[in-house]
């Protein structure tokens, strides 16, 4: 009952992303894409080795050779929340391939803006183009995990991605909005409050486009308001230093730094300003949706498998923690009138 009660209360509070009986119901202009499919499209992609043997010139996770330009091809399992060099197939031991895992990269290699990941595929840059042709003109992509469930760590696992191929595990979100906002868009698909709302709605083991238009998305106009925490500030102003500082942590995602508005170098990977700046956007979207610090609690607590692990890893449920304490300083701050203060020092960049 009080599930049902949170979740209706978050619906009235946002609506959905894209109400299609509306006319005016897509105030994202959100356009869905699959890109490449693993079955149908095989025969576009190509293996490195195979490329390599051929001649082609490999630069970082790409190949190049007489003008052409082959392009890696993501995966799901290669991104995560604010993430996009999550996962690699460099290294990949025959146990983990045969578990369908790939290696993660380690905050060693995290922190070197020039590490990227590699895929097992790689796909011409110009069949990329095809498909993205009067869709999509930007330099990054945004999409999001489709195998999923309510029994993981998280249900919806969005990301910020470069211009690249991708298959059909990691669909694609095209808004019509500017990339600010997008970044907006991108901050809320990976806040706990929405990720709560989507275990409701995700039955099976998929996430599809017809789930994702249900999910209390909230709207553009939100983040032009001041934040009650800051009120000098707009709430877009004040989230987007928090994600561009997760998202933009090496050099292939500098076109997106760029289109928000930031033309310096990628923010120093720290594991534990990442957790603080993490807690303070989930403790902003628990106040954005309107949601009690009481339900807020429950709500944190119905994330039994992150729980457990934060539990056997930290000892705690450090998420719960964190996000209560920033939560209850926004609410101190805003009650005050005043501007919250982030223990976090000023962020660094790597040249």
């Amino acid at each position: 009952r009080r599930d049902a009660d949170i979740n209706l209360a978050i619906y009235r509070r946002a609506g959905v992303l894209w109400r299609e009986d509306d006319p005016d119901g897509n105030p994202w202009g959100v356009k869905f894409l699959r890109m490449f499919d693993m079955a149908n499209d095989s025969g576009l992609f190509r293996m490195g080795a195979n490329l390599a043997l051929a001649e082609w010139k490999q630069e970082g996770d790409q190949f190049e050779k007489d003008g052409t330009v082959m392009l890696p091809l993501y995966e799901a399992k290669m991104i995560h929340h604010f993430d996009h060099r999550f996962g690699t197939y460099e290294g990949q031991s025959k146990a983990q391939a045969n578990q369908g895992k790939l290696p993660e990269l380690d905050d060693v290699a995290h922190a070197d803006p020039e590490r990227l990941t590699l895929p097992r595929y790689w796909v011409a840059g110009d069949k990329i183009a095809e498909k993205l042709d009067g869709v999509w003109d930007r330099h990054w992509l945004l999409g999001w995990r489709d195998v999923t469930g309510a029994g993981v760590f998280r249900t919806v696992i969005a990301c910020i991605i470069p211009r690249v191929a991708v298959n059909d595990t990691f669909l694609l979100m095209m808004p019509s909005r500017d990339p600010r906002l997008v970044a907006m868009l991108c901050a809320n698909l990976s806040s706990i409050p929405i990720d709560y709302c989507a275990r409701q709605k995700v039955g099976g083991l998929h996430l599809k486009y017809f789930t994702m238009r249900q999910l209390p998305v909230l709207q553009p106009s939100e983040y032009s308001m001041s934040a009650p925490w800051e009120p000098s500030l707009r709430i877009c102003d004040w989230l987007l230093p928090r994600i561009l500082e997760l998202t933009y942590t090496a050099w292939n995602l500098k076109a997106f730094a760029e289109d928000c508005g930031d033309d310096g170098g990628p923010f120093v990977w720290d594991p534990e300003r990442r957790f603080q700046l993490r807690c303070e956007i989930d403790a902003a979207f628990f106040h954005l949706y309107g949601i009690s610090r009481e339900d807020a609690s429950w709500i944190l607590d119905t994330f039994a498998v992150l729980r457990r692990s934060e539990e056997r890893q930290h000892g705690e449920y450090r998420t719960k923690r964190g996000v209560l304490e920033t939560y209850d300083a926004l609410a101190a701050a805003g009650a005050k009138g005043i501007q919250y203060h982030s223990p976090l020092k000023p962020p660094r960049r790597t040249t």
